[in-house]
């Protein structure tokens, strides 16, 4: 079972997490390595959570189906947990956004492609379209008369 978990420093918003729907599902974006023969796809591969696909020889589906191109082998993930909210803290520890449970692969790098969401603190704004591919954000909450931000993102992809 692996874990992509983020830290962040969040001011002023809280409950931060991937816009994610079946009429709008978010493609989560991964660099993919084979447990075989150790290759790294050189491209970014995408997925999400609602989306199966038969896994070829076996009667199992996954949310994620990859044929090593070096051994040929066939490996699958599927998303079991999350998307979580990255909830707003004192100290910034790292909270898990989903676990995925790999057979034949593992993801080493996270890149957070699409728009993600979050919660005014004091207001209860909603704040949605939020890209998170520049590493950060700013925005001013109306209500609570205040500027808003998300910073410092570290993402990491590990065992759960």
């Amino acid at each position: 079972m692996l874990s992509l978990t983020l830290t962040a420093e969040l001011e002023g918003v809280t409950a931060l997490r991937p816009t994610d729907t079946e009429e709008n599902p978010y493609y989560f974006t991964f660099k993919v390595q084979c447990t075989s023969c150790r290759e790294t796809h050189p491209n970014w591969v995408s997925f999400n959570r609602f989306e199966q696909h038969e896994i070829p020889g076996s009667r199992g589906e996954a949310n994620f189906v990859w044929k090593c191109k070096l051994c040929t082998k066939t490996h699958s993930a599927s998303i079991t947990t999350g998307p979580n909210a990255y909830e707003q803290q004192e100290k910034k520890t790292a909270q898990k956004i989903i676990d995925l449970d790999c057979r034949g692969l593992e993801f080493t790098e996270f890149k957070p492609d699409g728009e993600w969401e979050a919660t005014g603190v004091e207001s209860s704004t909603k704040f949605e379209g939020i890209e998170l591919s520049e590493g950060e954000w700013y925005d001013y909450d109306e209500k609570a008369g205040e500027e808003v931000s998300i910073k410092e993102l570290k993402w990491s992809v590990g065992r759960a």
